[in-house]
């Protein structure tokens, strides 16, 4: 028997009238996440392609993303100059000018013997495809997630409900509905999402995080949004809501003109210690273009106090918004700009010098005394450093006059593998020596033994210009390179090409952490090239400090570029410079 579907309402009937009160269905959170949440589609319940410390903007013009982009074209090799270490889209340049691995891509889940129906089919078409399935999972699961994973359409989906409904009196498995639901969020289809919400309401007494979570993000944009936050309340009884969850209520309350409910579940996500998206900032930003009301305007600059005191970084499209909300104040007469910063700490457009990377007094010396707490002492991953060597070397230094640069020996040596490696590390110590400046080398004891790659007379030579400390081989170099550098002061940088990652995820809050990143950003030397009787190039250091700030009557915003990644170790290139006009 063929079940030809309209709408939801024409199967609900043929669900059992009793209502069912069991346990709590799982497992459809696995499903989803598995099968629905594609790699670069970061939630797996989202409705469009976003980055992890941005929104993409999905109805900017062409012609405005290519005004931020203007100037930028040129190869790769040459952008390296430019950039420092730590500049967004370094590292992915980086990977292409030195691929080590291909890209792993997603690759489907096959099986040869079917394809998924393009139109809806009727009951013996549906068994004929069962039929044809060779796969050892179950059917409806397999073609249900399928389904899902490709976005197949509602009416396609709609007839596989029928065609099981029919098979088992009238009831569909939550799974399968929980599947259904997704597609009809992933569509924007918020009536079929509605007849869902009531078909789970009437039969479930409680559903798991992952249903919830479709459930309030399929309400917020319908006329019922406040049930979406009523389920933000089931949740609460069981667990904490994610940030998604806060978003699309949020999100719900805006759209709907509700700002008290909309700030008291920004304050609540707060409370709970959770990082709030991005997208949910924007969505103040874009709602407060309509609002002159001060009390809203201190509340938005509090936001941008929360991205600097939580180093986060708007999307392009955030920035937009951010941009246009100040234009828009009434009386202050604020002008924004898309800009970069010099080499110096200026800003471009306004000349204002932006505030410096360097650590304070008290900052440093609270950083160096975690590191050495933290990471020197506490580190789990130098254990191959005994506490005899480490003794050895505090007493190493203490003998030598602070240093101004100390040197990763092995790490620099191997940075140009066709070339020899003392000879590399000698061209990098006899190119700094020139300049009178006091040098530390690090490296292992393995180094001084002639060889191929290491020359003896070419080792002498570097000994001769530089204080050299040679580990054991079977130790580590990274914390005597770390308490060196802090031992010598705050003028003291580090050449490595390692980034360090390690070492700041030893460090137990992220305060620390953040200052690690900012001296490291601020001490860290990195080589661009060498050239057989050359001078080395050294890429340029960090003078001024990537966050937002303000001076009062000027605000300087970086901002994330769409089309540029951006690692969690590299900071934006790109600033909104705002000041209020004279």
């Amino acid at each position: 028997m063929t079940f030809p579907l309209s709408g939801v309402r024409s199967f609900r009937n043929l669900w059992k009238c009793s209502p069912y009160f069991g346990p709590s269905p799982g497992h459809s959170y696995f499903f989803l996440t598995d099968y629905c949440g594609v790699r670069n589609q970061q939630r797996w319940f989202s409705l469009k392609r976003m980055s992890p410390q941005s929104t993409k903007a999905t109805n900017l013009p062409i012609a405005k993303a290519r005004y931020l982009r203007k100037g930028e074209e040129g190869s790769i090799k040459q952008m390296s100059f430019d950039s420092h270490l730590f500049a967004a889209g370094a590292a992915k340049r980086r990977s292409q000018m030195n691929p080590q691995s291909k890209d792993h891509v997603l690759s489907p889940v096959k099986n040869s013997s079917i394809q998924l129906p393009e139109k809806p089919l009727d009951s013996k078409e549906w068994d004929k495809l069962k039929e044809d399935f060779q796969g050892k999972a179950n059917f409806e699961n397999w073609i249900s997630s399928q389904m899902a994973r490709c976005h197949s359409p509602i009416d396609v989906a709609k007839s596989l409900l029928a065609w099981v409904a029919a098979k088992n009196n009238g009831i569909v498995g939550y799974n399968l509905l929980v599947r259904y639901l997704y597609l009809c969020v992933f569509h924007k289809q918020t009536s079929e999402v509605i007849d869902v919400y009531e078909i789970m309401r009437a039969r479930y007494k409680r559903l798991e995080s992952g249903g919830y979570s479709l459930l309030i993000r399929g309400l917020m944009h319908s006329d019922r949004w406040r049930e979406a936050v009523m389920l933000l309340e089931d949740i609460k009884k069981v667990m904490t809501p994610s940030v998604k969850n806060y978003n699309d209520c949020i999100q719900g309350a805006l759209l709907h003109q509700d700002v008290n409910t909309a700030w008291n579940l920004y304050q609540e996500l707060l409370g709970h210690d959770l990082i709030p998206m991005l997208e949910t900032l924007k969505a103040f930003f874009d709602f407060g273009k309509d609002i002159k009301d001060d009390h809203y305007s201190n509340k938005l600059l509090d936001i941008l106090l929360y991205l600097r005191n939580n180093q986060l970084y708007p999307g392009e499209s955030f920035a937009h918004s951010i941009k246009t909300w100040f234009e828009s104040v009434p009386g202050k007469q604020w002008k924004g700009q898309f800009t970069t910063i010099q080499k110096s700490g200026q800003c471009s457009s306004c000349g204002k010098t932006i505030e410096s990377i360097h650590l304070s007094p008290e900052e440093y010396e609270f950083l160096k005394g975690r590191i050495i707490r933290d990471v020197i002492d506490g580190g789990d991953q130098y254990k191959k450093t005994t506490p005899q060597e480490l003794k050895r070397f505090e007493n190493f230094v203490k003998s030598c006059p602070p240093f101004d640069i100390v040197i990763d020996g092995l790490n620099v040596a191997k940075m140009f593998p066709k070339a020899r490696e003392s000879q590399v590390l000698l061209d990098v110590v006899s190119q700094l020596a020139k300049q009178n400046l006091q040098l530390l080398v690090l490296g292992r004891k393995h180094m001084l033994t002639q060889r191929f790659r290491w020359r003896k007379d070419e080792m002498e030579n570097v000994q001769k210009q530089a204080s050299c400390f040679f580990a054991d081989d079977i130790s580590e170099d990274d914390p005597f390179l770390l308490y060196a550098t802090l031992n010598s002061g705050n003028h003291c940088k580090f050449i490595t090409k390692d980034l360090m990652r390690d070492h700041k995820a030893c460090l137990r809050d992220i305060k620390t952490q953040r200052l690690f990143f900012k001296w490291q950003q601020g001490h860290q030397l990195a080589i661009i090239n060498r050239f057989p009787g050359s001078k080395i190039t050294f890429q340029h250091i960090l003078t001024y400090d990537t966050v937002v700030q303000t001076t009062g009557d000027s605000w300087h915003i970086p901002y994330d570029e769409d089309l540029v990644e951006r690692y969690s170790y590299e900071v934006p290139t790109k600033w909104l410079c705002l000041h209020q006009k004279t």
